[in-house]
């Protein structure tokens, strides 16, 4: 038995690509709470298919771990701001609102790459998250990004400029 991801306990039916649990085809990212009450955490081994450079992970898979990873760190830290557990309702929905990323060192496929991420400052509506991706002891980038609480029953409608 493994313990309850985040988005197992927030948002089973999620179809997010990078960490959606219903996501036929996603890469089916779990975040977790690391002893320390400070960090999320989370661990990805890449599919060889996510090949940048010969033997290198690509980069644009190194964005989508620390987006995943960075957003449900927001989540995690709204909901213990508000002393609930992650999926009571009313959920908690955040989005990107901006992804900032520093790729310090090439991240060599083959390995299994550790995510670590906390939030720095307030939690917020919008609220700063910093993620740490290592390929096993080598931090080889820094993700530095916001994002926004929102209604997630509103974004599809106004991405598509539909009336609410």
């Amino acid at each position: 038995m493994h313990p309850i991801s985040l988005q197992e306990a927030a948002a089973p039916e999620g179809v997010c690509f990078g960490c959606g649990c219903s996501s036929q085809h996603g890469l089916h990212i779990h975040s977790y709470w690391a002893e320390d009450g400070v960090h999320v955490l989370s661990e990805h081994l890449p599919d060889p298919m996510y090949c940048g450079w010969p033997d290198l992970v690509y980069g644009g898979l190194i964005a989508m771990l620390v987006d995943c990873h960075s957003n449900w760190t927001a989540m995690a830290y709204h909901y213990r701001a508000e002393h609930r557990e992650p999926g009571s309702l009313p959920p908690i929905h955040c989005v990107t609102g901006n992804l900032g990323i520093r790729f310090l060192k090439p991240t060599p496929m083959g390995v299994p790459l550790q995510l670590r991420a906390r939030v720095e400052g307030e939690v917020g509506r919008k609220t700063r998250v910093i993620c740490e991706l290592y390929a096993g002891e080598q931090l080889t980038a820094i993700g530095d990004s916001t994002f926004v609480r929102v209604d997630a029953s509103q974004l599809a409608d106004a991405a598509h400029g539909r009336q609410a």
